[in-house]
C-alpha cells in the first residue's frame, strides 16, 4: 500500500487488513527496521527523508476523513464578502469545495485544484496567479506566481504543507512551492494552517511559515496513543497559535460538507501561552475541540487535555 500510494495512515492500514492500529504500528516498525519504509506520526511513507514529496494521487488517499473534518471546520472561519488566498494541497482543495456557497467571496489561488472546485460557484470570484505549472500538485509556482502576488492584501491565507512543528513552523519538501507559499503569507493579515495530525511533529526541508506568523491551526483529533502530536499542539499553543480541533468524522459535517455551519461541532477553550504581536495577527490562544472525547483515549493524554481545559 505504501509503494502504491507513497504514504498511508495507520488508521487506513488497520481498516484494510482488519486488525488493530497497535498491531499495524508494530509491523510498520519492523518494516522500517528493514529499510522498506519510514514511519511518520500516524502513518508511514516511502523512504526518502526530508527531500521526498508525495504527488497528488498519493496525498489524496492519505487521511481523507481527517481532511474532510478539517475543511468543514475551517470553512466556518470564512465570512460573506471576504477576500482570501488559498494555497495548494489536498486539504485546501477540500476547503475550496465548501467555500463555493459563501456569497461575495473572492479567492486568490495558485492551485488548479482549488480553482476547479470553485469554477461553477457563481457567487465566488476566483483570481489565479501566473507562474509555471508544477504537475505533481497541480500548482502554479516560480517567479511569475510570486510577482502576481505583489501588492495584494487579503484578510486570510489558508495554507497546508508537508510538516508542522512548534520549533520551525510549517514546511514543505519543494523549494518552489515553499517560495510561493511565503508570498501568499505576505499578502494576508492572518495565516490559517490546515494540517491533519499525521503532519504534527514532522519537519521537512523548506520552511514556509515560521510559527510566529501562524495565527491559527485547524487540525483533527490525534489518536489516543499519539502523545507526540498532543505535545506538539501544546507547544504551538504556548507560542501563541490558536488551535481548533475538528471532531471525529462522525461528529463533523458529512463528506460532502452539505451540513449547515451550525451543525458542525466546535468549541474554543483558552490555553495559557505568551502573547505576541505580529503584523495583522491576533495574539489570542485557544484550543478548539469537537464534542466528546472517544472512549479509547489514553489516560495520560486525557489528563493533559483535561488540565489544558481547566487552565
Amino acid at each position: 500500500m505504501v509503494r502504491a500510494n507513497g504514504a498511508v495512515s495507520l488508521r487506513e492500514l488497520a481498516r484494510v487488513v482488519q486488525t488493530s492500529e497497535v498491531t499495524v504500528r508494530r509491523d510498520v516498525r519492523a518494516l522500517e527496521a528493514e529499510g522498506l519504509l519510514d514511519r511518520r506520526h500516524g502513518g508511514a511513507v516511502l523512504p526518502g527523508g526530508f527531500t521526498r514529496e508525495s504527488g497528488f494521487p498519493q496525498k489524496s488517499h492519505l487521511a481523507t476523513a481527517e481532511k474532510t473534518a478539517i475543511a468543514d471546520l475551517a470553512a466556518n472561519l470564512v465570512e460573506e464578502g471576504e477576500a482570501i488566498v488559498v494555497g495548494a494541497g489536498t486539504t485546501t482543495q477540500e476547503l475550496a469545495r465548501r467555500l463555493a456557497r459563501v456569497p461575495g467571496l473572492t479567492v486568490v489561488t495558485n492551485s488548479l485544484l482549488v480553482a476547479q472546485a470553485l469554477a461553477h460557484a457563481n457567487r465566488v470570484e476566483v483570481v489565479m496567479t501566473g507562474g509555471t505549472l508544477r504537475g505533481s500538485n497541480y500548482a502554479l509556482v516560480g517567479s511569475g506566481a510570486e510577482q502576481s502576488l505583489q501588492g495584494l492584501r487579503v484578510s486570510r491565507a489558508f495554507l497546508s504543507g508537508s510538516g508542522l512543528t512548534a520549533e520551525r513552523g510549517l514546511s514543505t519538501s519543494n523549494m518552489l512551492s515553499a517560495s510561493v507559499d511565503r508570498a501568499l503569507v505576505q499578502a494576508a493579515a492572518e495565516v490559517v494552517v490546515l494540517a491533519d495530525h499525521t503532519k504534527l511533529g514532522t519537519d521537512t526541508m523548506f520552511q514556509t511559515v515560521p510559527t510566529d506568523l501562524i495565527t491559527r491551526l485547524v487540525t483533527d483529533e490525534p489518536p489516543a496513543h499519539d502523545d507526540r502530536a498532543a505535545t506538539e499542539l501544546q507547544a504551538l499553543a504556548d507560542q501563541g497559535v490558536q488551535i481548533a480541533v475538528a471532531g471525529a468524522p462522525g461528529g463533523a459535517a458529512g463528506p460532502g460538507g452539505d451540513g449547515p455551519p451550525s451543525s458542525r461541532q466546535r468549541r474554543d477553550v483558552p490555553l495559557p501561552g505568551p502573547r505576541r504581536q505580529g503584523p495583522g495577527l491576533r495574539a489570542a490562544v485557544a484550543l478548539g475541540a469537537a464534542a466528546d472525547q472517544g472512549p479509547g483515549q489514553g489516560a495520560e493524554r486525557a489528563a493533559r487535555v483535561a488540565d489544558l481545559r481547566r487552565r
